[in-house]
């Protein structure tokens, strides 16, 4: 195949009156790298002196046909024109790869020029390697050629590295601990992606208790060192700011409002300029408040309260949610347009119940952190460590309050252990203590979840079913399917049982109560 060298004449360079060396000329010095027609770029201002190296190449390398490619360029540092023209050239050049090898010489033209070539030929619309050419390094020694390839993919060093980083950002997303869960996974990965290349929002949904406070921190950390934000993370609680003082709290305060002292406040979205606002139960803001931060994210500017003037913040939003943010739009008490600016990148955070494979991994993190906060090491003998695994992974229990519950559990059983030991006793006193703090935080709302598929008929049923009955709908409402929620529900007699059919056993017990799937999932109450 026929080497192909396309490239600007060096209008100082080619001269060679610092060092002698002509970067274009010095092409075809190179046995090992033949040139068999060089295409050089110039402008007409100085054809006298592309004519000269013309002739000089010819001399030195009778084989390389030299061909003068006339392009004027009004301003060769204007980026536009000059990517113009280059991709105007490109277009037209007509490539032919099955005979011809392409190059393009980086070391002649501007930067703007050399800029220009990278993405043209990045891009492919020049398939073509790049070269880089260089003076002697010696008296005796040859001028150099460099070969550029853009196809990393070769490189397999490069391409570990790049790989081992991207786990790196993964690892720190996920505080170090090492998750099974795909759900979760795939998740991490993703925000890993969007948080390193975006500004845009994002936003995290799920119960409480699944993280999603730690997250947004770990999303600041990698924003950080990713250099997209170099201000700090500014945690606002929605739920606390609802009232007289949300306006003032969140945009800020002039003294001329209140005429007093003191009373200037620059307001949180201030406090997090070049930074990142992470809005946590962001569902529980009122809707004036909606209305402003709308206008401040869009814009970057708002007016703080008692202000004639805007002030601007640039900062990165997450917001959290612990609600259906959809439904309390079409209920009215969320505004579709804020909606729509958070909703570009949504992810809903698994609730520990449905994590159970990573609880070991939790479990040896919660430790890690006991060790740091208390200054102890604390660990479990083997047989308290199997029963409170076999407990929390089991799958009855609930963890309503994920892994805010599990976390204090472990921190509890630290902080009591004596010698530093977590024995059975204490593990059998912790599952107690646990299971009847659920058992009073599930009773007082039994009702109220039965009255929400039954309505007035849920005074009728007997206390003996009303707790089995709360909790069978609980568990359809968090399940995929009646089939997912018979397997939860009958998950420890199914080996004894001849048939498996745990939905035909959910769909029985259900129609007792004259209740089927979609009345206790998405159904209006039925009133009786």
């Amino acid at each position: 195949m026929k080497n192909v060298v396309l490239g600007f004449l060096g209008t100082q360079l080619d001269m060679g009156r610092k060092r002698r060396w002509k970067p274009t000329v010095s092409l075809v010095q190179h046995a090992d790298f033949q040139v068999d027609r060089l295409e050089l770029l110039y402008d007409m201002k100085f054809h006298r002196l592309a004519v000269s190296v013309q002739r000089e190449i010819e001399a030195i390398s009778p084989g390389t046909e030299v061909m003068l490619i006339n392009m004027d360029l009004d301003d060769p540092w204007d980026f536009q024109e000059v990517y113009g023209k280059l991709f105007d050239y490109a277009r037209s050049y007509g490539f032919d790869d099955a005979r011809e090898r392409y190059h393009v010489h980086l070391t002649t033209g501007t930067h703007v020029a050399q800029i220009c070539w990278f993405l043209l030929t990045e891009s492919r619309h020049i398939p073509a390697r790049l070269i880089q050419t260089g003076p002697p390094r010696g008296d005796d020694a040859s001028p150099t050629l460099d070969l550029i390839d853009l196809d990393l993919s070769r490189y397999n060093a490069l391409q570990q590295r790049f790989d081992q980083l991207s786990r790196e950002y993964s690892d720190q997303l996920k505080g170090g601990i090492e998750t099974r869960n795909a759900a979760y996974n795939a998740v991490i990965d993703k925000i890993e992606l969007i948080a390193s290349a975006s500004d845009a929002p994002i936003l995290l949904l799920g119960e409480t208790g699944t993280g999603k406070t730690d997250l947004a921190q770990r999303i600041h950390n990698l924003k950080l060192d990713r250099r997209r934000v170099s201000g700090r993370l500014v945690h606002v609680n929605c739920a606390t700011i609802n009232g007289q003082n949300a306006v003032a709290t969140l945009f800020g305060q002039r003294r001329g409002h209140q005429g007093q002292a003191g009373s200037e406040r620059n307001g949180l979205l201030r406090e997090a300029d070049g930074g990142v606002l992470f809005l946590d139960e962001i569902d529980a803001l009122g809707l004036n408040e909606q209305a402003i931060l709308l206008h401040a994210i869009e814009t970057g500017k708002y007016y703080p309260l008692g202000s004639d003037y805007e002030v601007s913040s640039r900062f990165h939003i997450i917001a959290g949610a612990n609600r259906d943010l959809h439904a309390l739009t079409a209920s009215g008490k969320f505004r579709p347009d804020l909606l729509a600016r958070l909703d570009m990148w949504s992810f809903t955070l698994p609730a520990l119940r449905d994590r159970r494979e990573d609880v070991d991994a939790n479990l040896l993190y919660e430790l890690d952190r006991s060790e740091r906060d208390l200054g102890v090491r604390v660990g479990f003998n083997a047989d308290a460590r199997e029963r409170y695994l076999a407990f929390a992974t089991d799958p009855s229990t609930p963890w309503p309050g994920n892994f805010r519950d599990f976390g204090g559990s472990i921190r509890r059983l630290c902080t009591l252990a004596p010698r530093a030991r977590i024995t059975r006793a204490m593990v059998d006193d912790e599952i107690a203590l646990l299971t009847a703090n659920w058992s009073a935080m599930v009773s007082d709302t039994d009702v109220t979840v039965i009255a929400s598929v039954m309505g007035d008929a849920a005074n009728r049923i007997d206390p003996f079913d009303r707790v089995q009955l709360a909790a069978v709908i609980r568990t359809c409402r968090r399940s995929a399917s009646l089939s997912d929620a018979g397997r939860k529900l009958f998950c420890m007699s199914r080996a004894a049982k001849t048939s498996r059919n745990d939905a035909d056993r959910l769909r029985k017990y259900l129609a007792r109560f004259d209740l089927d799937w979609s009345a206790v999932t998405d159904g209006p109450p039925a009133q009786k």
